[in-house]
């Protein structure tokens, strides 16, 4: 067959649409031999850059040791600054410059304390709520509105400067965490320490614990229907574990035994005083 005749051919094929050329036998391609892979060229090994000399000769220097950062234990840091504060004053300093909890970057404020330092009883609540954060105070909410009132039918106040009916009053947490949750147990690990040398510091007669945040923290204990009405040891001085006001608010039916919980206040003021 001479060219032009293939060729003519070919472009026929073409026209009747075929598109890939075959052989006249079939192959079976899993018998047949992979192609070989390309062999790469065989690099130099790359050695190491020359380390210069030091001007006026001599040896190099060697590289410094590798060094391994040691990881921080928060809750030691938070017990050696605690310990360094000698008045509430420094303590309030030592707390601001704790960097090592997270709520203090989403919070606002630092609420530290409210009340007078030389009364014989000291509240303990949980945590800043927003308007606690906005103020810089605790309990100037809703709940704290309602703190007041319960106080005052037995004579006591935040604002009263006479020590024997006035209080003093702080949170385990002195930052509000986000969306008002519960605290963790490592934000009520890293921070107790500061609680408890405000406790040493303002030396209160009597602790009331505020539910069941504040409870678990100075008690080891929660379950605040089974605490509460009855005296319990924290710090070494006796601790009241009460129902938080926040409760009260949505559980008027319990404003009951919140006021047997101040009368028993009341009573045990009276015999030590």
């Amino acid at each position: 067959m001479d060219a032009h005749t293939a060729l003519a051919l070919l472009d026929w094929q073409i026209e009747l649409g075929v598109t890939e050329a075959i052989g006249e036998t079939p192959v079976n391609r899993y018998e047949a031999e992979p192609p070989s892979a390309p062999v790469a060229a065989e690099r130099p090994a790359r050695s190491a850059p020359a380390r210069s000399a030091p001007a006026g000769g001599g040896v190099a220097a060697p590289p410094p040791p590798f060094v391994q950062m040691q990881e921080v234990d928060p809750v030691a840091v938070a017990r050696a600054a605690a310990a360094e504060a000698r008045d509430l004053e420094s303590l309030r300093a030592a707390m601001a410059a704790f960097e090592h909890c997270e709520l203090k970057r989403g919070a606002r404020s630092l609420v530290f304390s409210d009340g007078n330092p030389a009364a014989r009883v000291m509240v303990i609540g949980e945590a800043p709520g927003r308007d606690e954060d906005i103020q810089g105070k605790p309990f100037v909410g809703p709940a704290g509105q309602l703190l007041d009132r319960m106080f005052a039918c037995i004579g006591m106040g935040r604002a009263d400067p006479a020590a024997e009916r006035a209080l003093y009053i702080t949170n385990v947490l002195p930052w509000r965490p986000p969306q008002n949750r519960d605290p963790k147990p490592d934000e009520v690990a890293m921070l107790l320490p500061f609680l408890q040398r405000h406790v040493e510091l303002v030396d209160p007669e009597v602790l009331l614990l505020m539910g069941n945040h504040s409870c678990g923290a100075l008690l080891g204990r929660k379950g605040i229907t089974r605490l509460r009405g009855h005296w319990a040891q924290a710090l070494d001085r006796p601790a009241l574990p009460m129902f938080h006001p926040a409760y009260l608010l949505r559980n008027p039916n319990a404003k009951r035994e919140a006021w047997h919980d101040l009368l028993m206040l009341q009573a045990r003021l009276r015999e030590t005083a």
